[in-house]
């Protein structure tokens, strides 16, 4: 299995721990790379910052992948059907997951649009690098819940 995330923003020095922590610990499950898209800067106004970013997003989605870009106005899931929706794409071949996070503007209408499925964390609005930290846990519960293994360890 290969996971990726395809972030708009860079992690501060607080953050890098706690994602570094989940993903060793999603290691052994898959094989994970996330790379970050320096975020537009607000001076060139939201408009063009979402397109610039989501230029440079379209960009670097990986062919072949199943593309979950996070937005406000997607799917909500909890635990357990977030792991089936996993288990289930695996059912039907798909290896390759690549999840989108985008910036403090949001996601272009283009890169929500080339998602094979826009996901929504929750109701509430996270800092993107909360964001970040929540899809990371949230992908290893989901793989030990598919796999019977407890979670907490």
């Amino acid at each position: 299995m290969r996971i990726g995330l395809l972030c708009v923003g860079r992690l501060s020095k607080k953050s890098r721990p706690l994602c570094d922590h989940y993903v060793s610990l999603l290691r052994p499950y898959a094989n994970i790379d996330i790379r970050e898209i320096d975020g537009a800067p607000p001076s060139e106004g939201v408009e063009q910052a979402v397109i610039r970013e989501g230029a440079a997003i379209l960009r670097r989605i990986r062919p072949g992948a199943l593309v979950v870009a996070l937005d406000r106005t997607g799917r909500e899931f909890h635990s357990v059907e977030f792991s089936l929706f996993l288990a289930e794409q695996k059912l039907h071949g798909v290896s390759d997951f690549q999840f989108i996070l985008g910036g403090a503007f949001g996601l272009d209408a283009r890169v929500l649009a080339a998602a094979n499925l826009v996901w929504s964390l929750s109701l509430l609005t996270f800092p993107h690098q909360l964001a970040r930290v929540i899809v990371l846990e949230q992908l290893y519960r989901a793989i030990r819940i598919e796999r019977g293994e407890p979670y907490h360890y």
